[in-house]
């Protein structure tokens, strides 16, 4: 999401201050998100604030981020191929005395001495339109419109299936994995409301159960309410009541052989990684059945 705050790898380190780390790209941005993880992977504790720009092609959206930007100085990486929109974010970063690096410069200068030819200057053409970037489109699609338990009838189509309660990472997960091309559905877990019997047959999808520690998870929830102005001591965040949510998400997974991930200490990425690599397994022994429930 344009501008969205995450925060970055590792724990504060107390002797360190907080770096603003702004991503901006006039396509996706995965490529330019992909070349600053590699990079802050080489340091530990680092205190990172990423705020993430992608799709920017136009003076009006740039004009917008560069308030962001004075507001949160730091580091600037781009991938701008635009000569206007480079040159003013480059202008202004000078002006506000920020270091700003166009982080695909050396590669594609070194290829063009050592071709002979000068870069064709189009937004994203390292993304090409192929039958890949169609599926992961549709994927897309497939997972936006099966998000909390929306349209569970098409769940067999899905390739994965995602279980959890309220506030376990099972929507980023999901959005997570459909930009790597894989459809997912997911379903909140809810006491009060079992889910469709359809969940418990299907045979195509791998089904995962994610889950939390629940000290982790009122955190999570209180934290949630104090964002929408509600009150942040209900039911939903009552230490009782969720402890409860969750020994019944867990026996639901245990009773119907589902492998388990707990996400209490892990990232979106992170917790997408164990999923596809359960998903790779799984196509690799040519297993129908979701099958293990020890927890990863």
């Amino acid at each position: 999401m344009p501008g969205a705050l995450f925060e970055g790898p590792g724990e504060q380190s107390a002797c360190m201050s907080r770096l603003h780390l702004h991503l901006l790209s006039d396509s996706t941005g995965e490529t330019l998100e992909m070349i600053a993880k590699a990079a802050l992977a080489q340091f530990d504790n680092a205190d990172i604030v990423r705020h993430f720009w992608p799709m920017v092609r136009s003076r009006q959206h740039l004009d917008r981020i560069l308030r962001d930007i004075a507001a949160s100085p730091g580091l600037v990486l781009f991938t701008l191929v635009n000569e206007e929109t480079r040159g003013l974010l480059e202008e202004r970063c000078r002006a506000l005395g920020l270091p700003s690096v166009a982080a695909l410069d050396a590669v594609t200068g070194a290829l063009e001495t050592m071709l002979g030819q000068e870069a064709k200057g189009r937004p994203g053409r390292q993304h090409l339109m192929d039958d890949a970037y169609f599926a992961r489109v549709d994927a897309i699609q497939f997972t936006i419109a099966h998000d909390d338990g929306v349209a569970w009838e098409d769940w067999e189509q899905a390739d994965m299936v995602l279980a959890g309660v309220s506030r376990s990472s099972k929507t980023p997960t999901a959005i997570y994995l459909a930009n790597r091309g894989y459809k997912v559905a997911n379903i909140p877990i809810v006491v009060e409301s079992p889910p469709p019997t359809a969940l418990f047959g299907l045979r195509r999808p791998l089904v995962v159960g994610l889950t939390t520690a629940p000290d982790r998870l009122i955190q999570v929830r209180r934290n949630r309410l104090l964002s929408l102005n509600q009150a942040p001591e209900t039911a939903y965040v009552d230490t009782d009541k969720v402890s409860r949510e969750v020994q019944y998400a867990r026996r639901m997974f245990a009773d119907n052989g589902w492998p388990v991930i707990d996400v209490t200490r892990r990232s979106i990425e992170e917790t997408a990684a164990a999923i596809i690599n359960l998903f790779n397994e799984r196509v690799a022994s040519g297993d129908t059945t979701p099958g293990g429930t020890k927890p990863i």
